[in-house]
């Protein structure tokens, strides 16, 4: 019999959850999706996306290539593609990305680099 590469449910490949009452101090890496509501201190990289509960809490760095974050970031953010900060989030630190959405309500303290296809390319030829 070939191995299925779904979850449980058969929708794609399984996703992770940090949940809420959980703390985590450490690195995490994942080739899927990953949602946090628990508490994460260090680095989480995924290949897919990472979404931040209401409850989550992130001290560190995050790399992934789409991001929703709802909680509390004090961190490093690096999405290739799409950055959401929730109307409930509250992000400290640094993002870098190529969109970035932020709803009424957010609160944002940092900086913010977008980077398009140009800037990517020109970084390369360096």
């Amino acid at each position: 019999m070939k191995k299925s590469s779904t979850g449980l449910n058969g929708d794609g490949p399984a996703r992770n959850i940090i949940a809420l009452g959980t703390v985590i101090n450490g690195d995490i890496v994942s080739d899927g999706d990953f949602r946090i509501e628990g508490t994460l201190n260090g680095t989480v990289k995924a290949k897919g996306k990472i979404v931040i509960g209401e409850t989550g809490k992130i001290d560190g760095q995050v790399s992934c290539q789409n991001a929703d974050i709802c909680g509390t970031v004090k961190a490093k953010l690096e999405v290739t593609e799409l950055t959401v900060l929730k109307a409930t989030s509250d992000f400290e630190g640094d993002i870098v990305t190529k969109k970035i959405s932020i709803e009424p309500g957010a609160v944002f303290s940092g900086t913010c680099h977008m980077k398009t296809e140009k800037s990517q390319v020109a970084v390369q030829k360096k």
